[in-house]
């Protein structure tokens, strides 16, 4: 079975939501919409406080290359522009928006039609996906033609399609794939067709076997397209990891993917694109899990940008008694949430209640030096020694050490016998480095 070549994982999956169909989330009263919700310059507001406007409207413009537009996701009145409190604690200029309705915009093609064929050119698809403020959905939030436009002189010759949500306890992109199978094949031929690319690979951890089967026998339908299926391991979602397994290139340090010839999008963000450019839909709602032991409801939801997690939560049976965090996310890679009046974002693939039991660190005691985490790490780094680094703002050494390199998947703190907090200390580490890193080149 397929997996990538160094390190990983296999914590206990706990997908309690598998297989339970998506739910449609009612509408709140007022949702908040950032303007900056995703990797790049924050869009710039283009609405002001009493304008009406529509689901899929625009109301803030992409600000920069690096950036993505922002819409509307559901019908009234702007309220105010002020800022508002993110799932990571800051500040950020948001859009609030009273409901009134859902009028959506005259040329979003709301039927369930599925079209096949698209005849678009590929710059004139860019251009939709631009349009329509797609970023990436499993994480990063890069905006997605961006990663669409190779640099002058790379060509991608394999597109590979993230199907793998590897992150124990999400199933938001599995039950996708089981309801929105064709659309995402489409979606495939879409963005193989912008990358100039004859072959797409799909991959998905073998612990899905109905989506494996189901998308199996959708792609054998179109040409250049298959499915691989992969060994459960974690992270075998990063985007690294999974272009060793899928096709056995190891990207180098410090390079993208289109060095070895691929390009890697995620399967949410590809039904995005099949929505964007078939149907002129933008990125103003997604799915997203709600899980935990003891939830009352854990299932997966559609949910519109900017509703705020307590509405959602809310809908699927509230808190559970005995919730010690709430980690927006999955467990590995998720941050806690200090309260649930933050808004839903584009990149909020899950909420999940952790049990008290489950979310008191244990005491930290002293590195053994079993060299476990060292054994795990996925990029071949050696965790202790960056913790130590940070600890003593070696910030040149951890530099050489490869810090940027770190994915921050959280295999080395899982495995830790001495329950040492390693990855909160690469973390800082590696965001004190990256400032000075970009520094340096500002000032050459």
């Amino acid at each position: 079975m397929k997996t990538f070549s160094i390190g990983g994982i296999h914590p206990k999956e706990n997908k309690f939501s598998a297989g339970k169909k998506i739910i449609e989330m009612t509408l709140p009263q007022q949702v908040v919409i950032p303007l900056a919700h995703y990797i790049g310059a924050p869009s710039e507001a283009i609405v002001k406080k009493g304008d009406l406007v529509k689901a899929g409207q625009l109301i803030g413009k992409a600000n920069g290359f690096i950036s993505a537009n922002v819409h509307s996701s559901v019908s009234g009145k702007v309220n105010k522009i002020d800022v508002q409190l993110d799932a990571s604690g800051y500040k950020r200029p948001s859009v609030f928006i009273d409901v009134e309705g859902d009028e959506w915009m005259e040329n979003i093609d709301r039927s369930s039609t599925i079209i096949r064929e698209c005849l678009l050119p590929k710059e004139e698809i860019l251009k939709k996906i631009q349009n329509a403020g797609i970023v990436g959905l499993g994480g990063a939030t890069f905006p997605a033609h961006v990663k669409l436009s190779p640099p002058s002189g790379k060509k991608a010759n394999v597109l590979i399609i993230n199907a793998v949500e590897c992150e124990p306890y999400l199933t938001c992109d599995h039950q996708l794939m089981l309801e929105k199978g064709e659309e995402i094949i489409v979606g495939i031929t879409i963005i193989m067709k912008v990358l100039d690319v004859k072959r797409a690979v799909i991959g998905i951890e073998n612990n899905k076997p109905d989506a494996i089967a189901h998308l199996s026998k959708i792609a054998s339908q179109y040409k250049g397209i298959e499915v691989v299926a992969l060994k459960v391991q974690y992270p075998q979602g990063g985007e690294k990891q999974l272009i060793d397994a899928v096709i056995g290139r190891q990207v180098p340090s410090a390079a993208l993917p289109i060095e070895v010839g691929a390009v890697v999008q995620n399967v949410g963000t590809t039904f995005a694109i099949y929505e964007a450019v078939q149907k002129n839909k933008p990125l103003f709602e997604r799915v997203m899990t709600v899980t935990g032991k003891s939830a009352a409801q854990p299932s997966n939801y559609r949910v519109r940008i900017g509703t705020l997690l307590s509405e959602v939560v809310t809908l699927a049976g509230g808190v559970p008694e005995g919730t010690g965090k709430i980690i927006g996310g999955g467990p590995m890679m998720g941050r806690s949430l200090m309260n649930l009046n933050v808004p839903m974002a584009k990149g909020s693939a899950g909420i999940l209640f952790m049990p008290n039991e489950e979310s008191v660190r244990k005491p930290m005691k002293n590195c053994i030096r079993c060299t476990k985490c060292v054994t795990v790490c996925p990029m071949g780094l050696e965790p202790f020694l960056l913790m130590n680094q940070s600890e003593r703002n070696m910030w040149p050494e951890m530099e050489k050490e490869r810090v940027m390199d770190c994915i921050e998947c959280g295999s080395c703190s899982y495995t830790c016998p001495s329950n040492r907090p390693l990855l909160d200390y690469i973390r800082y580490g590696k965001t004190t480095v990256g400032g000075i890193i970009r520094s340096r080149a500002v000032k050459k």
